[in-house]
């Protein structure tokens, strides 16, 4: 029996939404035509693509406003996914990669039919009251913030030596020594 591949929503609108990835190609968005379809607006309507190639899927970017990454690296171009890979789309959406496959000579312990596990696209309102806490295998890089309060001081003091030096210069090629600062030149007595 073939392995069956699923997208395990660690944290997002929906933590702990599964998404059975069948199919031979994939496109993951916000748009609901979207075999993957993840309703979040740092999602773009197409984001990334996931390729059946030899048994393994291979995830590759579609130009994204806010990028995809696996176990924290930015896509540049495809990537082969292994069980346990943790994806980012953009910095809120992290999916947790599994392969689950069936094992032929296990044990049948019932005849009875179990139902699929449900795919949730979109849950119900109840079930988002209470989202349990998000886990990670993988630690998360936050984005990088920039502190302008030290750049712009530094300009401002910049902008103020030049000045001064400036000033400084004007005095002295202008012959106003005198005029500005007669109690440093003794020409005031």
């Amino acid at each position: 029996m073939a392995a069956q591949f699923q997208f395990v929503m660690r944290s997002g609108p929906t933590p702990g939404a599964t998404y059975s990835l069948e199919g031979d190609q994939l496109t993951i968005g916000r748009d609901s035509s979207n075999q993957v379809a993840i309703n979040d607006a740092e999602i773009s309507r197409k984001h990334a693509r996931l390729t059946l190639q030899g048994g393994k899927y291979v995830l590759e970017d579609l130009g994204s406003t806010n990028g995809t990454f696996v176990n924290g690296q930015r896509l540049a171009g495809p990537a082969v996914l292994k069980a346990g890979d943790v994806v980012s789309l953009g910095e809120q959406i992290v999916l947790m990669y599994d392969a689950l496959s069936a094992d032929a000579g296990a044990t049948v312990i019932s005849s009875r039919k179990s139902a699929p596990a449900p795919v949730m696209s979109s849950p119900a309102p109840a079930q988002m009251a209470s989202p349990p806490p998000p886990s990670y295998s993988t630690p998360l890089t936050p984005a990088k913030k920039t502190n302008w309060t030290p750049i712009i001081i530094a300009i401002v003091v910049v902008v103020f030596i030049c000045a001064c030096v400036g000033a400084l210069w004007y005095i002295d090629q202008n012959y106003l020594w005198c005029t500005f600062f007669p109690f440093l030149t003794g020409c005031g007595k």
